[in-house]
């Protein structure tokens, strides 16, 4: 005989003793009857009925953690009752969002409940494994951080092309975003070279080396000529607005480019990206460390993460980070009318292969004899 509801153990003392006002049983008698419906080997109509009439009157009654756990374990197992989805849905908070983000399929009945309060279900929903390109394109477009913060913490969907770039474009001034961003492993260290300042040091590394492979790509313009002179003169001066002024000139960065990031603890680090950019020496660099602000010069630790970065990063790379970072194009990536443009340059236009193919004239045939028939 296959196992039924029949088979389970007797409740009905349970069910009795629920009905005390000093003592709650309802939590565990639902727990346990979601565990039991779970592990039965068969489910067979009666059983499932049985079910839905038990779970279906705890449901609205239970405290919302017992309601949340068992949501977790109903929601994505198929053979779940739909009017217990539905009622899961309908009790809010963290039960509805387990149904919306692990149900198999959501049916308009299940998505009504949900909505039925009012509440915006736009981040649980954002939390499914099965969302389309244009459903992904759509909650993108709504500007909502809540929405991006689920869809970049979705370790099963797949973020690519305009979708990525817009959320990594948001993630530049949240720094939350930008923390779920660069902790998926199945982003390319490229795409999120915008967040560089807020990876950790193996991803900050992993970021460089795939920026200076397509820097290297691209020939770059002299250093600025005497740029160390320049910036080390203002920094003995402790005159910090002038640096900033003369650095934003030297590299025609945006004017205030240090208030890209909104932490300010970080602007060092951009600055540092700068007097790389800039071509200045190691020891120039050192100087105005030492010289430029009392309160990193006195921590030895600062200045010494300083001159890591200033290491690991070469000029030709810095100058495409700062690029990434502050949503900057260099002057120098325009391309003059005439002048040459190697094709496999970043920058480069690729050319339709039907017009970049020209194809070879037909031969001319040559005259063949009559063939002679008797």
């Amino acid at each position: 005989m296959s196992p039924s509801l029949d088979d389970a153990p007797d409740l009905s003392g349970l069910i009795e003793l629920s009905r005390l006002d000093n003592l709650d049983l309802k939590p565990v008698i639902l727990r346990v009857q979601a565990d039991l419906f779970l592990s039965a080997s068969v489910r067979d109509r009666k059983t499932v009925s049985a079910f839905a009439s038990l779970a279906g009157g705890l449901i609205p009654i239970v405290d919302d953690e017992t309601a949340e756990i068992v949501a977790r374990k109903l929601a994505p197992f198929p053979d779940t009752p739909p009017a217990l989805l539905i009622a899961l849905a309908a009790r809010g908070g963290g039960a509805r969002d387990a149904v919306l983000a692990h149900a198999p399929i959501l049916t308009q009945a299940v998505i009504d409940a949900a909505s039925g309060d009012g509440t915006e279900i736009g981040a649980a929903l954002a939390g499914r494994p099965d969302l389309a390109r244009s459903t992904v394109a759509e909650m993108i477009g709504r500007d909502d951080p809540a929405i991006d913060r689920a869809l970049a913490a979705n370790g099963e969907l797949h973020l690519h092309g305009d979708a990525l770039a817009r959320l990594v474009a948001r993630a530049r001034r949240a720094p939350d975003l930008a923390r779920l961003l660069l902790a998926r492993p199945d982003l390319a260290h490229g795409d999120v070279a915008p967040l560089f300042l807020m990876a950790d040091e193996s991803r900050r590394e992993a970021i460089a080396h795939a920026v200076l492979a397509t820097a290297a790509l691209r020939p770059g313009p002299p250093a600025p000529r005497e740029a160390g002179a320049v910036l080390t003169g203002f920094s003995a001066r402790g005159d910090i607005a002038g640096f900033v002024a003369a650095l934003t000139e030297l590299l025609g960065l945006p004017k205030g480019f240090l208030a890209a990031t909104p932490d300010p603890s970080l602007r060092y680090e951009l600055l540092t990206l700068a007097l790389r950019a800039a071509g200045l020496h190691e020891e120039e660099a050192v100087y105005i460390f030492l010289t430029l602000n009392e309160t990193v010069a006195r921590s030895v630790d600062r200045v010494f993460d300083l001159v890591k970065l200033f290491r690991t990063v070469p000029r030709a790379g810095a100058r495409d980070l700062l690029a990434a970072i502050l949503d900057w194009a260099p002057q120098d990536r325009a391309v003059a009318p005439g002048a040459h443009q190697p094709y496999h340059a970043p920058e480069a236009q690729r050319p339709r292969i039907a017009a970049a193919i020209e194809r070879a004239p037909l031969r001319t045939p040559m005259p063949t004899r009559l063939r002679q028939t008797s």
